[in-house]
């Protein structure tokens, strides 16, 4: 596979064979050639649990200290004064049944978090094939089915993110922008890596956590030595 000149660059930084210390990883990533975009900084957690078991699901919402650098663009689902009240609160979208034949027939996901109130969940509820594989059907575990929307769409603008295991068992996120510097990035590392440590399954035996790697949007990846 032809890799670009930029990424051979930022690669000749990486020794592949050694396990970083975070801050030493985030440093190395400061110093890779820049792109023409701000990108994004990932983290993939590989976790020994098995997600195909109920008891060993790993899941949870964390806010970012320093956001994730990315304007989310939130649909609130809700009627009547909690509608009036998600927009006050600055949802870029309010809305109940007429906006489900726009969801499931134009093809419209121009948001990245979706809320509703607990009475909008059986109108919310027809959308799952559409919303479930994107990732963006409202869940009360990660505080997206609330009466409180004003609580839930600052913590969203604020940088909530949400974890989950994917069907290999890997958490993969977004934890900020290379602009932020190696300081802000990794005081949201802290943040999230803790949250994953304290959400381990009872059920979970062994290592929990098996390996953790941090990488660009278009960059090499970086082993990190996480005890």
């Amino acid at each position: 596979m032809k890799v670009s000149k930029r990424y051979a660059e930022s690669a000749k930084l990486v020794d592949k064979t050694k396990e970083y210390e975070v801050k030493e990883a985030l440093e190395i990533i400061e110093k890779m050639p820049k792109t023409k975009f701000d990108e994004t900084v990932e983290l993939h957690v590989k976790l020994g649990v098995d997600s195909k078991h109920a008891d060993q699901q790993v899941r949870g919402t964390v806010v970012l200290p320093n956001g994730t650098g990315k304007t989310q663009r939130v649909l609130v689902f809700a009627k009547g004064p909690k509608a009036e009240e998600a927009e006050k609160a600055g949802a870029d979208f309010v809305g109940a049944e007429e906006l489900i034949p726009k969801i499931q027939n134009d093809n419209w996901f121009e948001y990245d978090v979706v809320v509703a109130t607990p009475d909008m969940m059986g109108v919310v509820g027809r959308l799952g094939k559409v919303l479930g594989p994107k990732g963006l059907m409202p869940n009360p575990k990660s505080g997206t089915v609330t009466m409180d929307v004003t609580k839930a769409i600052n913590e969203i603008k604020s940088g909530k993110v949400e974890y989950r295991l994917d069907k290999t068992n890997i958490i993969h996120l977004g934890f900020g922008k290379v602009s932020f510097g190696t300081d802000k990035l990794l005081e949201n590392y802290e943040t999230i890596i803790n949250a994953i440590i304290k959400a381990k399954p009872a059920a979970a035996k062994g290592q929990y956590i098996r390996s953790v790697a941090i990488t660009t949007t278009m960059g090499p990846g970086l082993y990190i030595n996480q005890k």
